[in-house]
């Protein structure tokens, strides 16, 4: 098969995500190959967009590449919103904006439990088995060189206003147990509850892998329950932000790793109705007892799976904005831009948005180019020595 058919191919396929010299030099290597002329048909690669789990080796040379298209937009549109979110919050205007902030890290929690999901998954298939030790190595090489060149400086500058507990805490990913939440490394509790979840799922899918759906299941079914009781006795939020509280957001995510393959097209119509839910309940007041019910039986979980059914359909069929370079760019730094926005964004004396922004972005670009992708490479070389494998891209936020 030619690199021509290759690239018509995408193009039909709008996988705008996955058009970049690295891709291409690999196309051609494989081409020329002798098992590059045995790659499945065209019409393999529409049945696997559409749902239908179709077995050829393009499939396999899109999980080498491991990107999957419009996840860094979406990963943008969460960013985003985080920011506006903090922004109009420090800020007191349009302040009906500040609830978006929540959703932003919601929708980052749906597209983590997604992810990684879809990447154990795919090494269950493969290898037979899931690697804990492999799996831990990889999360470390992603998460902790970038986090820790944000926390170690905050604590220097900021080591007045730290106990030793908010230093532990900040470290040890157990920031959503710090329920005193210094500014300045509060928001590190979304990325505990990260870190926690990649410690606790991958063991429990290899353990129970063909209980997989039940688990999760009952975690959404049992989040909603563990947030009623918080808040009948009083625990500030419901206890928002302690594990429990927040599983069944990244259940959601992988539920929908698991049955995605065997949910057809989705309607248009349901794409749009899900839009209207994810848009309108954070601005929901669940200021009663009757409404904060409502709000966590009905409304949070109507809301978590509506962005998966957003996650899936935008994932199977492309949308050009989610794969446009800057969004893209804007997804890929998005990790490093949630740390650094926070010093800059949501300070006790808000910044005037001319220095704000630059100075988030100039940051995470930073973290993102000398510290992200460095480690990355130095991963996939250490990779390479003991596997053999020749190639082997980041997945969007692997």
């Amino acid at each position: 098969m030619s690199v021509k058919l290759f690239g018509k191919s995408l193009l039909q396929l709008r996988l705008y995500a996955l058009r970049n010299e690295v891709i291409i030099s690999y196309f051609q290597q494989f081409a020329g190959s002798k098992e590059g002329a045995q790659i499945g048909t065209r019409e393999c690669m529409v049945r696997h967009c559409q749902g239908t789990p179709g077995h050829c080796k393009v499939f396999d040379i899109f999980a080498a590449v491991k990107r999957i298209p419009s996840l860094d937009g979406l990963r943008a549109i969460s960013i985003s919103l985080v920011l506006v979110g903090h922004w109009t919050s420090r800020h007191h205007e349009l302040t009906f904006l500040s609830t978006y902030a929540n959703l932003g890290v919601r929708i980052f929690f749906v597209i983590s439990g997604y992810l990684i999901t879809t990447l154990l998954l795919k090494e269950q298939e493969n290898r037979g088995e899931i690697q804990l030790k492999r799996f831990y190595i990889r999360r470390a090489y992603r998460i902790l060189p970038a986090a820790f060149a944000f926390v170690i400086p905050v604590i220097v500058l900021h080591r007045h206003e730290l106990s030793r507990w908010d230093v532990a805490a900040a470290m040890l990913y157990l920031m959503n147990f710090d329920f005193a939440t210094p500014w300045c490394v509060g928001h590190l509790w979304s990325l505990s509850i990260e870190e926690q979840f990649y410690f606790l799922w991958p063991g429990l899918l290899r353990k129970w892998f063909r209980h997989r759906s039940a688990i999760l299941i009952g975690v959404v079914a049992v989040a909603p329950v563990y947030s009623a009781v918080c808040y009948f006795l009083k625990i500030p939020g419901g206890g928002y932000g302690t594990f429990p509280a927040v599983a069944d957001n990244l259940a959601v995510g992988c539920l929908a790793a698991i049955f995605g393959t065997r949910i057809g097209t989705i309607r248009r119509s349901w794409v749009w109705l899900m839009m209207v839910v994810i848009l309108l309940v954070p601005q929901f007041a669940a200021n009663t007892p009757t409404r904060t019910l409502i709000m966590l039986f009905v409304l949070w979980p109507a809301m978590h799976f509506s962005i998966a059914g957003i996650l899936l359909c935008v994932v199977r069929q492309p949308f050009r904005f989610l794969n446009l370079e800057p969004v893209v760019f804007i997804g890929k730094i998005s990790y490093s831009l949630y740390l650094w926005q926070q010093l800059f964004f949501f300070p006790p004396m808000p910044w005037p948005i001319y220095i704000a922004l630059p100075a988030a972005f100039g940051c995470a670009c930073l973290s993102y180019w000398f510290i992200e992708q460095p480690m990355l490479r130095l991963r996939e070389r250490e990779r390479q020595e003991v596997t053999g494998e020749t190639l082997c891209l980041s997945p969007a936020g692997d």
